[in-house]
């Protein structure tokens, strides 16, 4: 029987075996097939060795996924099918539009998708929840202007006070918590706009309940990249300053019992979630 779910150690795993093949399957010895996607002899040699569960960056699987002519889905174990099922798009095309937030493409995967459940795992603190203080404070690792970021925060916010909306994240519990101690990339946030934070955010659970639904994991047990299923359409994984769009039934199935499988293992469930944000304590 298949896992339901993928942890970090699985995922590490699963590419390790494909990059194998592919240097096998290649003919070429380790420098000239490290030289051919990018990295060094010494980096391929750490990616074959098994010593980490770390993945490469994501330009390094690019390459890999371009110049072997398989589909990054294959390579990193989401998918049995070598074929090119996926489609890398900017995030700048992704979530910047002219008109504003509403005529973009994210947006209009949002719309498509309304009806069905959504299903989202976030990079950070889910965007429709933070304030604008915590925007323009994360605002230089992201590649979206900031006056972007804002608008698709509120945009997220009104998507998910219509009531035919039906969205569930589920995220690591040591995300908020790190946040509330100002550790991690919030160190020098100051203690007062993470209060305000954490006030805003409780509030938006309580409002939003139980069209949007926030589930909490332990983060020690279970991994997950960054991604967004769109119902029975598409999934969008996040990789940085790009999305990798998967649109073929297998790839969607395999991310929906993924995703299933964190919230079987959630520690805090979506009635509980407002109760646990209020109980962070600041650092």
């Amino acid at each position: 029987m298949e896992k339901s779910v993928i942890d970090k150690r699985d995922l590490s795993g699963t590419f390790r075996d494909r990059l194998k093949t592919l240097l096998q399957r290649s003919g070429l010895n380790q420098s000239t097939f490290a030289a051919a996607v990018g990295i060094d002899r010494s980096a391929l040699s750490q990616l074959l060795s098994g010593a980490s569960t770390r993945l490469p960056r994501a330009e390094t699987l690019i390459n890999i996924a371009a110049e072997h002519k398989v589909s990054l889905d294959w390579l990193l174990g989401l998918s049995q099918d070598e074929g090119i099922t996926g489609d890398l798009r900017e995030s700048l095309e992704i979530a910047e539009a002219q008109g504003g937030f509403d005529d973009t493409m994210l947006a209009r995967w949002h719309a498509e998708a309304v009806g069905t459940k959504i299903r989202y795992v976030p990079s950070g603190i889910p965007d429709l929840l933070r304030t604008e203080a915590v925007i323009l404070y994360e605002s230089e690792a992201m590649p979206q202007r900031r006056a972007t970021q804002i608008s698709e925060a509120r945009y997220r916010v009104d998507y998910n006070r219509r009531p035919e909306t039906d969205m569930e994240v589920c995220m690591p519990r040591q995300t908020l918590e790190l946040f509330a101690k100002g550790e991690g990339m919030w160190r020098t946030l100051s203690e007062q706009v993470r209060a305000e934070q954490i006030i805003h955010m409780a509030r938006l659970l309580d409002d939003l309940y139980p069209t949007f639904r926030l589930f909490l994991f332990d983060g020690r047990r279970r991994y997950s990249a960054p991604y967004t299923i769109f119902g029975p359409y598409r999934a969008a994984l996040y990789m940085g300053g790009m999305y990798l769009v998967l649109s073929s039934t297998g790839s969607l199935q395999r991310l929906t019992r993924h995703f299933d499988g964190l919230i079987r293992d959630a520690e805090v469930n979506a009635h509980e979630a407002a109760e646990f944000v209020r109980s962070l304590r600041l650092g």
